[in-house]
């Protein structure tokens, strides 16, 4: 798990933190980290330990955010310009399966909230989890890798949705954010990002993405409804049955629960094993868009890398991409991460020039929505220079290249048969004299 690898504060990864001595849960990078972190942790810390145990994300995030309400109020705080309160929660549009799930969260966070603390009603307690459903986004760590948590920004809640949007929103350090232009925005312009970008794909998949969508697209150049047909899309000839497409639905569904188990216990052969099958039975269903197979594509190719199958790994990676690419604005920062994936790849699998080719792409994507300064985008020129000096001699000596890039990844020095001689080859057989 994360949880023990990402500084709770700066969400900084590294192998060594200091774990808190209270609850045992809280990591940081060092005294620092932990001292900025108290405020918010210390009424956290008390009731994990009065509970016992650590309850999920969505709880503790409602939690933190009635322990704030009760030291500061509902009014607006500074740099606020909405409340919590004023956030939609769409909690009377929630099928049944939300409901339940809303139920199940309400009594679990009125057992682990302490009872000395203020209470709130049952009304207020769903309010709160309808806005962390609507509103959350996911933070990711401190060089935008890796999904860690889920977080609650009141004033991105003003900034409306587009499918094509002129903004970015990029987190830093997990508990500030940036609005980032991708294009030029007119007086008249109002902001817009893609919030489909911010919700993990794993909670799309398992929530259903129409039913989560609680909000309109403004993008009047997009036929009604495009963006949900892409990220759902079906095969077209032959066009599969509406019951063909819900039972297809449910075995992704179900496959993913298998990977995750199988993930969860190290099998990772088990993990590209059922992802193969399960790609091979959505192949004449599911359109190249459709989230069940990015899904699947994504998870095969980052097993398949850390299994150093890079070949095969780096065939699933071109998939995803170009599914990718029909799906979101060619600025958009999953685009980038996608594509710097298959660059990675296809860079360790010997594709030299496929790999520097992606990894520019990617530079030039997450130079806009990220800018120069993010740690991201500064290991992505490191890799574009090295990748560009790597293509640079592979061009010039193929033969060469290969046995240097040989002699790297087995750690050897590098052995190549010496230089044929300028002189004359001596005389094997010689006259009797």
């Amino acid at each position: 798990s994360l949880i023990n690898s990402v500084c709770h504060t700066c969400f900084k990864r590294q192998e060594k933190l200091h774990r808190c001595g209270q609850c045992k849960f809280a990591h940081y990078c060092d005294r620092t980290c932990q001292k900025d972190a108290w405020l918010n942790h210390k009424n956290e810390c008390s009731a994990i330990k009065r509970y016992a145990k650590v309850p999920n994300e969505n709880i503790r995030l409602a939690a933190r955010i009635m322990w704030r309400v009760e030291r500061e109020g509902t009014g607006l705080t500074e740099g606020c310009l909405v409340s919590v309160d004023d956030l939609q929660n769409h909690v009377e549009h929630f099928g049944e399966e939300e409901q339940k799930a809303l139920r199940v969260d309400v009594n679990t966070f009125l057992e682990y909230w302490p009872p000395q603390n203020q209470q709130f009603s049952t009304q207020y307690i769903s309010h709160i989890f309808g806005v962390i459903n609507c509103n959350g986004f996911t933070l990711s760590d401190q060089r935008g890798l890796q999904a860690v948590g889920v977080g609650v920004f009141p004033n991105l809640g003003l900034v409306n949705h587009d499918c094509w949007p002129n903004c970015t929103v990029i987190f830093n350090n997990g508990n500030t954010l940036l609005l980032n232009a991708l294009s030029r925005i007119a007086d008249c312009q109002r902001y817009t990002v893609d919030h489909y970008y911010f919700k993990s794909l794993c909670e799309l998949i398992s929530k259903g993405l129409i039913e989560w969508s609680r909000f309109d697209c403004n993008n009047e150049a997009l036929p009604e409804g495009l963006k949900d047909d892409l990220f759902l899309g079906v095969k077209d000839d032959p066009k599969p049955s509406q019951e063909v497409v819900k039972e297809m639905i449910q075995l992704s569904k179900d496959t993913l629960e298998k990977i995750d188990k199988a993930r969860s216990e190290g099998l990772y052969h088990e993990v590209v094993k059922l992802c193969r099958e399960c790609l091979q039975k959505q192949e004449p269903v599911f359109a190249d868009t459709n989230l069940y197979t990015l899904r699947m594509l994504s998870i095969v190719s980052e097993v398949l890398s850390y299994l150093q199958a890079f070949e095969e790994a780096a065939d699933y990676a071109k998939r995803m991409v170009d599914g990718y690419m029909k799906l979101y604005h060619h600025n958009n920062a999953q685009l980038g991460m996608a594509v710097m994936r298959a660059g990675l790849t296809n860079w360790h699998a010997g594709n030299i020039e496929v790999g520097h080719g992606m990894i520019c792409k990617a530079y030039a994507i997450l130079l806009v929505t990220h800018g120069p300064s993010h740690p991201i985008t500064k290991d992505l020129e490191a890799m574009r220079v090295q990748t560009e000096m790597e293509l640079r001699m592979f061009r010039q000596n193929e033969f060469m290249y290969y046995k240097m890039r040989e002699a790297a990844l087995s750690n050897q020095p590098m052995q190549v048969m010496a230089e044929p001689s300028r002189e004359p080859a001596p005389a094997l057989f010689h006259k009797k004299q």
